[in-house]
């Protein structure tokens, strides 16, 4: 796999639209955009444990297309709305997706993401060996 950006089926139109890739490689160094827990529908689910249950799912199928797992992970920053109510869901969407080794993790509090009514939001960086 060269370097440049990586497009999963299905982002095509994202990349086009927003201007930004889903994923971007350099050598063994994988970049992955914030991902958001959304559905098939393109919307944050009502539930936080379901719509982190899927940003793990997204993120997984991003890394898939890069030749990489969950596994791939070195570092991880998540961006939470409300975190004080809703870190202990993330994490155990986080325990049941992501196992040892363990990537660096850095958690952060904002007010507002862009997709309307996500609770986090998760970029990651991926070593990946062509």
């Amino acid at each position: 796999m060269s370097d440049g950006p990586i497009i999963p089926p299905g982002s095509e139109k994202t990349y086009e639209r927003f201007g930004f890739a889903p994923a971007f490689r350099v050598g063994d160094t994988v970049y992955v955009s914030g991902v958001i827990g959304t559905g098939a529908d393109g919307r944050a689910p009502s539930e936080a444990g379901e719509e982190f249950a899927n940003t793990f799912k997204n993120l997984a199928e991003t890394l898939e297309a890069c030749g990489g797992s969950l596994a791939s992970i070195v570092e991880m920053t998540s961006f939470h709305v409300d975190m004080g109510d809703t870190l202990s869901p993330f994490m155990e969407a986080k325990a049941a997706a992501i196992t040892t080794p363990y990537p660096a993790w850095t958690a952060i509090g904002c007010t507002g993401l862009a997709v309307p009514g996500a609770r986090a939001e998760v970029k990651v960086t991926a070593h990946i060996p062509v």
